[in-house]
């Protein structure tokens, strides 16, 4: 039979047999009372009065006392003392108990989300000729700033999402001295059975009631985003990121290394800024690609990336889905359209997943952790068959409905699919009622339910997306080769010590004891260093250590790198580059001496014909050479800066 009993923590349900003795009831109870004294639990058949102690009723059964199925019990007990001998023991976990369950306020928040917090965002308006009477130095509703979330202002800018910070400004509450006014407003969705249940009859799929099951969904547009823009630092990056697919014509995935910025083309808004694309290994297909995830590299790639001089981290991801037009070879096949589909239920379950297992932290939340602003980078056609851009993200239904195993790919790629209630042991599944809304042919807004499927679009959240009019990357070079592209480009240390060679590495000093005419090759070797992949497989040489790899990813990743060359300094310093610079010429030696046994097989009238052809070009140069825009003095043979008629050092005419 069914009893429930009301105690001082709460209203809780117990499936006993009628000849139970009382004492296994009294076990049931203790179990949800942990501060409370053993000794002295009472019960009574009201809320007040008629108490027994449960020592007293020992040894008889729940029928004897007259308990019936569905009776209703009064519980009440003691809580237990502290004594001074042991208080000074337990406030310390009594403490640490208060601090766990107020996470949100220990959490550590994103620098973009300090510098949101610390402002109102209220929109600035001008004085308006027409309407205000006022001074110039009066307000009044015509021209008082508007708060970050004034729904006329996202309708007049086409603003279609609010932005996080101004969706929080939305509902958090107005007055400071309500008792909720502390109190986290975001509250994590969760479509998920809660195991075990709270009035305490046997979990999913033995039992299910209205405190444990989960409410039906009406699925809608989401009101806000959490990333408002995705920027590209330069357009190059994404320039590369699609040779593979015009030289194989296979598909490609990359993770997109970045940081947040303020975005202030919305009311509190924040963009996502790409620096580098990291592509794991995969298998490119002309429909599709193998990936393996969790990806084994990400904890060296994001703490690698931490180091830079903006601290990066994995922003989102960018995939290809492009096909080649059949009538003309030029132009790629315009797919994702509004009579199609934009975002596939299949990537939509992937963005799901990838953005729950990348949760953002949040002091608004009571768990200390709120939505993800992981983004989806799809490259896709366009209406003149251009490859293009297109940016999403998805809402916290879709990755609650994941959480919860609720929903799955369909064939038709603009549609998702529900799935069925699973009462079995192995894979339990709760599915509840799942609707959405729209407007039929006569305007009229209608309620349908979405099993056994709907559309995509309403699990999708819209971001924009561009290339900066001014760009400043934070690296300089793109063009070291990429990773894991086997066949069309390979990272190699030789590779990087013949690219060292050339730039003269080993005879450039640090600026204390550089040479006269050091300076353009030190501007050389810095543009050349700072290349994001570069830096990353050096990281995988184990030629540098740990540390030398972050120092050198902060040095190169400098904004002013190339205005402030001493800043190389500390990296020609390391161990690990003086052993580099060591192998490096060893390297270039041993191909000099390739080099110059192969020059004994070059027949001795192409050798006269070279030489011939060196000294016409000296002579026509004249007294000063140049390279590169560089003037050779031929007085003290210093490499002086283009543009100046004298040296920089004697002073002497450069031109003899």
């Amino acid at each position: 039979m069914l009893l429930r009993v009301r105690s001082p923590d709460g209203n809780f349900r117990f499936d006993f047999a009628p000849t139970a003795d009382v004492s296994e009831l009294l076990a049931k109870v203790i179990e949800t009372a942990p501060d409370a004294d053993p000794t002295s639990f009472t019960m009574s058949n009201q809320p007040r009065g008629n108490e027994a102690p449960f020592s007293s009723l020992t040894g008889r059964s729940l029928q004897a006392l007259g308990l019936g199925h569905a009776d209703l019990i009064f519980v009440g007990y003691k809580r237990r003392t502290a004594t001074a001998s042991t208080s000074s023991i337990t406030t310390q976990p009594q403490t640490t108990t208060e601090t766990a369950t107020r996470v949100w306020e220990n959490v550590t928040e994103e620098p973009v989300d300090v510098y949101w917090r610390a402002r109102d965002g209220k929109i600035p308006r001008s004085r308006d000729s027409r309407f205000c009477t006022h001074a110039a130095k009066g307000m009044c509703d015509y021209c008082m700033p508007l708060e970050p979330f004034d729904t006329g202002y996202h309708k007049e800018h086409a603003i279609k999402h609010l932005s996080y910070h101004a969706y929080l400004k939305k509902i958090s509450p107005k007055s400071t001295t309500s008792a909720t006014s502390n109190l986290p407003p975001l509250e994590p969705l969760s479509y998920k059975v809660k195991v075990p249940c709270p009035s305490g009859h046997p979990s999913w799929p033995a039992g299910i009631c209205t405190a444990c099951q989960p409410s039906a969904i009406t699925l809608q547009s989401q009101p806000f985003r959490m990333v408002d823009h995705v920027e590209i630092a330069s357009h190059e990056t994404v320039e590369r990121f699609l040779r593979v697919w015009r030289e194989t014509g296979s598909q490609r995935f990359g993770w997109l290394i970045g940081h947040y910025e303020p975005y202030d083309v919305v009311p509190m808004g924040i963009k996502a800024v790409v620096e580098a694309i990291y592509e794991p290994p995969q298998e490119g297909e002309l429909d599709g690609l193998t990936l393996g995830l969790p990806w084994e590299e990400e904890q060296r790639i994001r703490s690698l990336s931490a180091a830079a001089s903006t601290p990066l981290t994995v922003v989102g991801y960018i995939f290809t889905d492009l096909t080649v037009s059949e009538e003309d070879r030029t132009k790629t096949i315009y797919k994702r359209h509004p009579g199609s589909f934009y975002m596939s239920s299949l990537e939509a379950i992937f963005a799901a997943t990838l953005q729950k297992a990348n949760p953002t932290t949040s002091k608004s939340s009571p768990i200390g952790q709120f939505g993800s602003r992981l983004v989806t980078l799809i490259v896709t056609a366009n209406k003149d068959g251009d490859a293009d851009l297109a940016a999403y993200q998805v809402s916290e239904q879709a990755c609650a409905m994941v959480e919860a195993d609720m929903i799955e790919a369909s064939v038709d790629p603009g549609i998702v699919r529900v799935k069925d209630e699973d009462r079995s042991q192995e894979s339990a599944r709760y599915i509840p009622d799942v609707f959405f809304t729209y407007k039929n042919e006569y305007g009229l807004e209608v309620k349908k339910t979405a099993k056994p499927a709907f559309p995509v679009e309403y699990l999708m959240v819209n971001v924009t997306h561009g290339f900066p009019s001014n760009p400043s990357p934070l690296f300089n070079s793109t063009k070291y080769a990429i990773e894991n592209r086997p066949g069309l480009e390979n990272q190699t240390i030789e590779s990087v010590m013949n690219n060292l060679a050339n730039l003269d590495a080993p005879n450039i000093h640090d600026s204390r004891t550089a040479r006269p005419g050091e300076a353009h090759k030190r501007r050389e070797l810095a543009t050349w260093l700072s290349d994001w992949h570069l830096v990353a497989f050096l990281d995988t040489t184990q030629l540098f250590s740990p540390d030398d790899v972050k120092l050198m990813m902060r040095i190169v990743s400098s904004p002013n790198l190339l205005d402030d060359l001493s800043q190389l300094d500390p990296l020609l310093a390391t161990e690990g580059w003086t052993n580099l610079m060591a192998f490096t010429q060893t390297t270039a030696a041993a191909s000099s001496v390739s080099n110059t046994n192969a020059m004994d097989d070059i027949p001795q009238d192409v050798l006269d014909q070279i030489a011939a052809q060196e000294a016409a070009d000296r002579a026509s140069g004249g007294g000063a050479s140049s390279s590169g825009g560089i003037r050779i003095c031929p007085h003290c043979t210093f490499e002086n800066s283009p543009g100046g008629s004298d040296c920089e050092v004697c002073g002497l005419p450069l031109a003899s």
